[in-house]
């Protein structure tokens, strides 16, 4: 089965992806991993939505997505896991990632994105911070078929 986890950054994507994994034995791609599978963009494209395909009746794939363009590699059938956060928190967490502090440029790129994932469909939505991570991965579990 293919689970993709799709979000801003900074919501806790890797997180849900990471208890996912080890309660599946899931193989884990994020972003643009997919482009090692080939020299080409487009060799790895469709090298990686075919590998997707195969995963869906086979060895569990979860990939974790932060830009909206790679929706479109998910498989038609894969469980889709939206994970948001409210925007102070997003800000708070890449502050960390930044040493600290939060330059203006980034805090307004982050406003301007806030929210660009909400009206994706989705079978579990994971609010950080709101939703507890064994519930979250309880609710995508159930939805595997047997």
């Amino acid at each position: 089965m293919v689970i993709g986890i799709f979000g801003e950054n900074c919501v806790g994507k890797s997180l849900v992806a990471g208890e996912l994994k080890k309660r599946l034995d899931a193989q884990v791609y994020t972003g643009k991993d997919f482009l090692r599978l080939a020299k080409s963009e487009a060799e790895a494209k469709r090298g990686f939505q075919e590998k997707l395909q195969a995963a869906m009746d086979g060895a569990h794939v979860i990939y974790v997505i932060a830009e909206k363009e790679y929706l479109s590699l998910l498989p038609e059938g894969a469980i889709r896991v939206l994970v948001t956060a409210d925007l102070e928190t997003i800000k708070a967490r890449f502050a960390q990632r930044m040493n600290g502090t939060l330059p203006t440029p980034v805090a307004g790129m982050l406003e301007r994105n806030h929210g660009v994932f909400d009206s994706e469909p989705h079978h579990v939505h994971v609010k950080s911070g709101e939703t507890e991570l064994d519930l979250a991965c309880e609710q995508v579990l159930r939805l595997i078929p047997a």
